[in-house]
C-alpha cells in the first residue's frame, strides 16, 4: 500500500499539470443538474493521457481524493476513529513461522491498539524489525468511510457518486496510510513511555537496595571450567587478595578449594562471603556452606547482572591496571554487597537487567530519565566524600565527571577531607556549587557533627542557636530527644528560613546521617533446588524478585532461570499494576505453576488461593 501511495501522488501531479483542477472542483461542488461526462468531455486532449471524458473523470476524481486527505476536518475524524476504534493486527511474514517462534504468540494477534499494553506494542514492533512479523493498525474501514461522506457526500445525484467514489479512494490510499503512519508513531511514544516508567521505578528500587555495610568479604566469580575468582576485599571495597579455585573438578581440588577459602577466611577476617549468582554459583555456595565455617561469616548470594559490563569498562581498567577482567568482576561482586548504589553506578543501568526492551525505546529519554533516577537515588543516600569513587561523585547534584574527578584528585594528594568546607579549597568548586552540593555530601571523620548528616550548612548557625539556648553542645542535641522537645521552633522563625525548613532540620538532628535505606537481611534458596530439573509442579520456595514489567514480576528461584509471576497471580485480588504488590530485590514466597525445561519456562504464583481458571483446568484434568 505505500507503494500504491506515492504512486497516487505523482498521479496528481500530472492531473493538476494537465488542468483537471476545474473539473475536480465543479464535481466537488455537486450540483444536481450537473452532467459529469459531458463537464468531462471539454477536458479530453489531443495529449494520449487524458483520451476519453471517463479519463478525465478518473483525474478530477483523484484530486478530489487529495482534497479529501488534506481537509482538517477528514484528518481529525479519521484520528479520533483510529484512537477509538483501531485494531492492532500481528500476523508472521510467509515461511518464517520456525525461525520466528519466540514470537508465535503475535503470529496471528488482534486488540484495540489503544488498550494494548507497553511490553506487547515493543515485541510487536521488534517481531517486525527482525522480519518475522508485520503489523497493521485500523479501524473498520466502512466505519471510516461512511464517517468520510458525511462530511463531503451531499445528496444522490451523478456527481456525489463521483464524489462518494474519490471519497473511499482517499481512505484506502491516503488517510489510512497517513493516519496509521501517525498512530503507529503515538502507540510507539506511549509504550515508551511505559517501559522508560518500570524500568527506571525497578532501577531505583535496584539502587537503594539494602547494603550489607562495611564489613571484610570475600567474594567468588562462580565457574566449572575455569574454575571460580575468588578476591577479599577490605570494608572499603580495596583490593586485598585474589586466586582462582577449582572446587568442581575432582575430590582433590575440592579438597585444595576448601582450605584456600578457610585460610583467606582466617587471614583477612572475613565477615561475609558474596557467591555471584551466575553459571555454577549455586553449586558453588552449597559447597561454600559445606566447609563448616564460623557461623558468624554470612554467605550470601549476590545478582551480577552488569558485572562483566564493568569489568571490561574504562572505570574498571583505571581501578585495576594490573588484573584481568575476572578479578575486576569479583571485585564488583563484593562490593555489591558492601554497598550496591555505590557500586552499580559505575555501570551503564540498561545493563543491571531490571528494564523491558530498552534496546527498543528512545534512548535519549531512556538515558535522561535513568540518569535523573541515579542522581535522585545518590542525593537521597548521601555520599561520604573520603571513600566515593569519582563515578558516585558524578551523580552529586551540581557536579560532574570533571569536578568528581578534581575531588578525588585533591583527597589523593591531600589526604582526607576534614570538614565540608575544605571542599572549597577544590579547583573549580565554587561557592555556586558548593551550595548546591554540600547537603548531599558526608563527611564521618569530621570535628563537627553536623557535616555527617544532611543539615546543609547554611543552617549550622540555627542549629548552634538552638543549642546555646539550651545550654548544650549540637551533638547532645542530637542524641538527645529530649533536648529536642524543648525547642520552639518558632523563635527561629524569620524572613530566610521558614517553619517548613526547621521541621526539616529537626527531622534530621533525630537521625543524622542515618541511611534511608533498609536494613540489610540475610536470603537463602531452597537447598537441593539448583537446575531448572529441580522445579516441578506444586512446589513452594523463597525467591527474590529481579525485574517488575508490565505483565507480572520475574523471580530468580536459584535455576538459573527466573520464573514469572504473570499478573493474575500476584495476588487474590485484582492488581492493576504489578509495582503495587512488588518491587525489585523483594523477598517472596511462590508457588511453581508449570515448567517447561525445552523452552526453559517457569510459571510461579504468589497467590495464598488457587486461580479460579487453574483450579477448574485441575478438576477437568
Amino acid at each position: 500500500f505505500i507503494n500504491d501511495f506515492h504512486h497516487f501522488r505523482n498521479n496528481i501531479q500530472f492531473y493538476f499539470v494537465y488542468g483537471l483542477e476545474p473539473l475536480a472542483l465543479r464535481l466537488f461542488e455537486q450540483e444536481c443538474a450537473l452532467d459529469p461526462a459531458h463537464e468531462a468531455a471539454a477536458y479530453v486532449t489531443a495529449a494520449k493521457e487524458v483520451l476519453t471524458a471517463e479519463d478525465a473523470l478518473a483525474g478530477a476524481r483523484d484530486i478530489i481524493a487529495e482534497l479529501v486527505n488534506e481537509d482538517e476536518r477528514a484528518r481529525a475524524s479519521v484520528r479520533q476513529l483510529f484512537h477509538e476504534k483501531g485494531m492492532l493486527r500481528s500476523k508472521v511474514v510467509t515461511n518464517k513461522e520456525d525461525v520466528g517462534e519466540k514470537y508465535r504468540d503475535y503470529f496471528d494477534w488482534e486488540e484495540l491498539a489503544g488498550k494494548a499494553p507497553s511490553h506487547r506494542i515493543l515485541a510487536i514492533r521488534r517481531g517486525e524489525s527482525e522480519g518475522f512479523l508485520f503489523f497493521r493498525i485500523a479501524p473498520p474501514e466502512d466505519e471510516a468511510v461512511v464517517l468520510l461522506e458525511r462530511l463531503f457526500v451531499k445528496g444522490p445525484c451523478p456527481a456525489s457518486e463521483h464524489v462518494r467514489t474519490a471519497v473511499r479512494d482517499s481512505y484506502k490510499r491516503l488517510l489510512s496510510v497517513s493516519i496509521e503512519t501517525e498512530a503507529r508513531l503515538s502507540l510507539k511514544q506511549r509504550a515508551d513511555q511505559e517501559a522508560i516508567r518500570v524500568f527506571a521505578e525497578n532501577l531505583r528500587q535496584l539502587l537503594l537496595a539494602p547494603p550489607l555495610g562495611q564489613k571484610n568479604v570475600l567474594a567468588i566469580d562462580p565457574g566449572f571450567r575455569t574454575g571460580c575468582k575468588v578476591v577479599c576485599v577490605d570494608s572499603q571495597g580495596k583490593l586485598l587478595h585474589n586466586d582462582t579455585i577449582y572446587p568442581h573438578f575432582t575430590d582433590t581440588k575440592a579438597g585444595e578449594a576448601g582450605a584456600a577459602i578457610r585460610d583467606l577466611c582466617e587471614k583477612f577476617t572475613i565477615e561475609a562471603i558474596a557467591i555471584g549468582n551466575g553459571t555454577a554459583g549455586r553449586e558453588t555456595e552449597t559447597f561454600v556452606r559445606g566447609l563448616g565455617l564460623p557461623i558468624t561469616i554470612r554467605i550470601i548470594m549476590v545478582n551480577e547482572s552488569g558485572a562483566s559490563i564493568y569489568s571490561a569498562s574504562d572505570v574498571a581498567r583505571e581501578e585495576f591496571p594490573a588484573h584481568d577482567i575476572t578479578v575486576r568482576g569479583s571485585v564488583s561482586i563484593g562490593r555489591r554487597l558492601i554497598d550496591p548504589l555505590a557500586e552499580l553506578v559505575k555501570i551503564d543501568p540498561k545493563s543491571i537487567g531490571v528494564g523491558q526492551y530498552q534496546h527498543d525505546v528512545d534512548q535519549g529519554a531512556l538515558k535522561r530519565s535513568l540518569d535523573d533516577v541515579v542522581q535522585s537515588c545518590v542525593n537521597a543516600v548521601g555520599v561520604e566524600v573520603n571513600t566515593s569513587s569519582s563515578q558516585l561523585l558524578t551523580y552529586v547534584s551540581g557536579f560532574g565527571p570533571q569536578l568528581a574527578g578534581n575531588i578525588v584528585t585533591f583527597r589523593n594528594e591531600h589526604g582526607p577531607f576534614r570538614s565540608r568546607q575544605d571542599l572549597q579549597k577544590v579547583p573549580k568548586l565554587g561557592p555556586k556549587t558548593f551550595e548546591q552540593a554540600a547537603g548531599f555530601l558526608r563527611i564521618r571523620e569530621s570535628e563537627n557533627p553536623l557535616d555527617r548528616s544532611a543539615v546543609h550548612p547554611e543552617s549550622y548557625h540555627i542549629v548552634d542557636a538552638m543549642a546555646k539556648d539550651l545550654g548544650c553542645a549540637v551533638q547532645d542535641l542530637m542524641k538527645d530527644e529530649k533536648l529536642r522537645q524543648r525547642i520552639d521552633l518558632n523563635r527561629y522563625v524569620n524572613d530566610a528560613v521558614g517553619l517548613p525548613t526547621l521541621k526539616d532540620i529537626m527531622h534530621e538532628l533525630a537521625k543524622p546521617g542515618r541511611d534511608p535505606r533498609e536494613k540489610f537481611e540475610e536470603f537463602r534458596f531452597t537447598d537441593g533446588v539448583e537446575k531448572i530439573e529441580d522445579v516441578k509442579p506444586g512446589m513452594t520456595l523463597p525467591g527474590i524478585v529481579t525485574n517488575v514489567a508490565a505483565f507480572g514480576a520475574f523471580v530468580d528461584i536459584g535455576v538459573h532461570q527466573d520464573g514469572l509471576v504473570h499478573v493474575s497471580e500476584l495476588a487474590d485480588r485484582f492488581v492493576k499494576t504489578p509495582g503495587d504488590i512488588v518491587r525489585v530485590q523483594q523477598k517472596v514466597l511462590v508457588t511453581v505453576v508449570d515448567v517447561d525445561v525445552k523452552r526453559r519456562r517457569i510459571a510461579l504464583s504468589m497467590r495464598k488461593k488457587p486461580h479460579p481458571q487453574r483450579e477448574k483446568k485441575s478438576q477437568s484434568q
